[in-house]
């Protein structure tokens, strides 16, 4: 039988482009190790407190400096689709945890380096994934038990977990003042769902909106050290009159979202006149929607009258005349806020206003000008479920980076308010399950322990960066530290018999790369990092 080739005087038919580049079997996969591996090294240097700086060149010519894992790989642009889905990893990982995007990396990089002598040698990446997954089994069982649960509101055990996720940031000098500012942003945001009667678990959940209700104002200038976190909101818009108060005491504010003037027809019309006494009605038809509807407002005595719309002269003029302070053209997102912190209702039409839609919670209004601008501030509110973290520093870098670590160090504390269980830093959890899979390892049996055993000897890129970036002696620290937890476990199966397990705190210390029990060094990460 004949080949079937191309018909007779017909050339190869092209279904690719002629300039795709195919590769596939073993030096795909390969190829896919490599870029992992290229992707792992640009961001190694970046762990623990002694880490480097990054800075990089946005695409727009302005300048980046982080040492925040996602946001490096943010900027770097590459063509490979592994190296892509590792940067969406990191990515995933900022939304979902907040920290560990760097570690994330780091480890995924490994795990694929460590899975290439297996393809070097035709084992089939089905058994290696199989023996990997069995590895993740047996890891998440060993974080359990290492686990400690902590309490939301004990404060010294929260402050030293915070200072575990930005102790290894740029802003790591100003500590306390960052700490205590993310705990305070989280824990003012944060608020108790309540469930319905029978439903399982709790009867109540936690919601948390960092993104929509903790707002973060930068404001160059000024000093690191005057960041503050206001029992309130403030937002960046003067008062409309001149005349108007600037500072109020246990105001009464009223928030809308239509506009005060007077309403313009949705399609054109045109109006013929033939009287001259009928254009001054029209005049005064106008005058009397607008007084109309500030009376309705000045009904209700509020002393401060917010709106998402625009607010013609002639309101301005009752407002003053009523001594009422206006607001005008606020965003929906600041309406949002000033309504939570306040606890008065956004109202569509004035001649809907309750008295239970204004807000009575906040204790001080006051006007307050900042560098060249002014401020509008809400302070002292009682119980207020929204916040305004303000920000200072010298140069637009300088916050943009102190930014990333404040929202990192208020995703981790998040995380705890949600899953309360913390995990031993500085590489001691990475190096205990490294030591529980080896002994696990020596159960299985056939082609998975290899893979298996592998994941093992990844976890321990952790504890080898950590000390690789203090500059020690990076095989005498890392074998210590085995031994520390290898020792730890013996010592647990001679009292306990076969299945005991021991706590082993013990990790590298990032800033001198000595061995420090991390308990005693109040080193803890969040469960779910």
């Amino acid at each position: 039988m004949a080949s079937r080739g191309p018909p007779p005087g017909m050339g190869p038919i092209m279904v690719l482009n002629s300039k795709t580049q195919r590769s596939q079997g073993r030096q795909a996969q390969l190829g896919n190790i490599n870029a992992a591996r290229a992707v792992a090294d640009i961001i190694r240097s970046t762990l623990g407190p002694r880490s480097m700086l990054k800075m990089l060149l946005d695409p727009m010519g302005g300048i980046v400096i982080t040492n925040d894992g996602n946001c490096i790989l943010r900027e770097v642009d590459v063509s490979h689709p592994t190296a892509k889905s590792m940067i969406e990893l990191s990515r995933a990982q900022d939304e979902e945890v907040g920290d560990g995007t760097t570690s994330v990396i780091i480890l995924a990089g490994e795990m694929l380096i460590n899975a290439e002598p297996f393809v070097r040698t035709n084992i089939h990446p089905t058994v290696i994934v199989r023996g990997y997954n069995y590895a993740l089994q047996e890891a998440l069982e060993i974080c359990e038990k290492l686990a400690l649960v902590v309490d939301v509101n004990d404060a010294d055990k929260m402050k030293a977990l915070v200072q575990s996720c930005i102790g290894t940031k740029f802003s790591s000098r100003w500590n306390d003042t960052m700490i205590d500012m993310a705990l305070k942003a989280v824990l003012t945001v944060s608020r108790a769902i309540p469930m319905p009667v029978g439903s399982d678990s709790y009867s109540q959940k936690m919601e948390v909106d960092i993104k929509r209700y903790a707002k973060v104002e930068k404001i160059p200038g000024g000093e690191i050290s005057d960041c503050t976190v206001l029992s309130g909101v403030m937002f960046n818009k003067d008062v409309t009159h001149s005349k108007m108060r600037r500072r109020i005491e246990n105001p009464r504010i009223l928030l809308l979202d239509s506009p005060l003037e007077y309403k313009k027809g949705e399609s054109q019309t045109n109006v013929e006149i033939t009287d001259e006494e009928d254009w001054n009605t029209l005049l005064k038809m106008e005058e009397e929607y607008v007084e109309n509807m500030c009376m309705e407002i000045i009904a209700f005595k509020p002393d401060i009258v917010i709106t998402e719309k625009g607010v013609s002269d002639l309101a301005q003029h009752y407002f003053a005349k009523a001594n009422i302070t206006a607001f005008r053209r606020l965003r929906k997102t600041d309406n949002n806020r000033v309504a939570r912190a306040t606890g008065a209702t956004i109202v569509s039409r004035t001649d809907e206003i309750r008295e239970e839609d204004i807000g009575t919670g906040c204790g001080l209004f006051e006007m307050r000008k900042i560098g060249e601008e002014y401020f509008a501030f809400f302070e002292e509110c009682k119980d207020p479920k929204a916040c305004t973290i303000i920000l200072r520093g010298g140069s637009k870098d300088v916050l943009n980076e102190i930014e990333r670590n404040l929202s990192d160090a208020m995703q981790v504390v998040r995380n705890v308010v949600f899953d309360p269980r913390l995990l031993p830093g500085g590489g001691a959890t990475e190096m205990a399950v490294s030591v529980g899979l080896r002994k696990a390892g020596l159960k299985l049996e056939g082609i998975q322990q290899g893979p298996f055993l592998a994941v093992g000897e990844a976890m321990e890129v952790i504890p080898r960066t950590l000390s690789q970036n203090c500059g020690v002696s990076v095989i005498r620290t890392v074998t210590q530290l085995r031994a520390k937890h290898a020792a730890a476990y013996e010592e647990a199966e001679k009292t306990g018999g076969e299945d005991a397990f021991p706590k082993c705190n013990w990790g590298i210390d990032g800033t001198t790369g000595k061995l420090v029990d991390m308990e005693e060094f109040g080193i803890w990460e969040p469960f779910s990092v």
